[in-house]
């Protein structure tokens, strides 16, 4: 399975219009690829918190649509990171669009965990509710959103769910770029799992972003890390390692807290 995070840049001066037209030639460039993954709200900028009103779009708005079409283009399954949208209630969201590599819509996922504390997007967003699962071919993903990774609980569910991989499109600064890195290895290891992590690159809203992309398999180990640049990064995986990581170390099946009491034994 061959996978491709591509860690664009989303700096001032360039409408949203143009970047979207870019990051569908980006992704038509991926043409060969299984699965292709963005950045967290790359139209906007996921500091850019006073744009997210105007620049919030239904969800299927003109970034689904030419997403939609870039995959289909491509031939790819596409994460296409996340947009800021708007329900028809009004509420807006940091959602998550994945698309079959015919253009359709496989699953889109609201961001649980909302940064922010008591600020930016923690009080113009509202909350997603449901973790979310896709099927991909070779194996099952489990969708998370940037500070979504410092919550383990979140993940245990996806994994209870049946993921994988788990992939995390994400605006991370450059100042916490430790915590970044840290937080998707451990993520790996503690799920058995592969970590798909995909960071924006450049500066926006006057904050630089931390880029290093990030590949982790089931043990922990990087497979593959970008720089701070506007990077393409593209690895190859073996699905199969995840079920015999889970084989060979079978730390999951020792779990005792957050799992459903067993049943009550029947009177006799």
């Amino acid at each position: 399975m061959r996978a491709s995070l591509l860690q664009i840049a989303v700096n001032e001066g360039e409408s949203v219009e143009s970047r979207r037209r870019r990051v569908s030639s980006l992704v038509r460039e991926q043409a060969g690829a299984d699965l292709v993954v963005l950045p967290e709200l790359w139209t906007t900028g996921a500091f850019a918190y006073e744009d997210f009103g105007g620049e919030a779009e239904p969800l299927r708005g003109p970034t689904y649509e030419a997403m939609a079409k870039a995959a289909s283009d491509a031939g790819v399954w596409l994460h296409a990171g996340s947009i800021p949208e708007r329900d028809p209630d009004g509420t807006l969201y940091n959602t998550s669009l994945v698309f079959t590599p015919s253009g359709d819509l496989a699953a889109a996922y609201r961001k649980i965990h909302r940064f922010g504390f008591d600020e930016g997007e923690a009080v113009l967003m509202g909350a997603g509710r449901e973790p979310v699962t896709v099927r991909l071919p070779q194996t099952t993903a489990g969708l998370a959103t940037c500070y979504d990774l410092r919550f383990p609980e979140l993940f245990r569910a996806l994994v209870d769910a049946g993921a994988e991989i788990l992939v995390i499109p994400a605006g991370w600064p450059e100042r916490r770029r430790a915590h970044w890195t840290l937080l998707a290895r451990a993520r790996a290891v503690e799920n058995q799992a592969f970590v798909l992590a995909c960071g924006t690159a450049g500066t926006h809203a006057g904050v630089p972003q931390a880029g290093h992309s990030i590949v982790v398999d089931p043990w922990g180990e990087v497979l593959a890390e970008a720089g701070a640049g506007e990077e393409v990064l593209t690895v190859d995986l073996d699905p199969a390692k995840v079920a015999a990581t889970r084989q060979q170390f079978p730390a999951l099946k020792d779990r005792v807290l957050g799992l459903a009491p067993p049943p009550a034994p029947r009177p006799s």
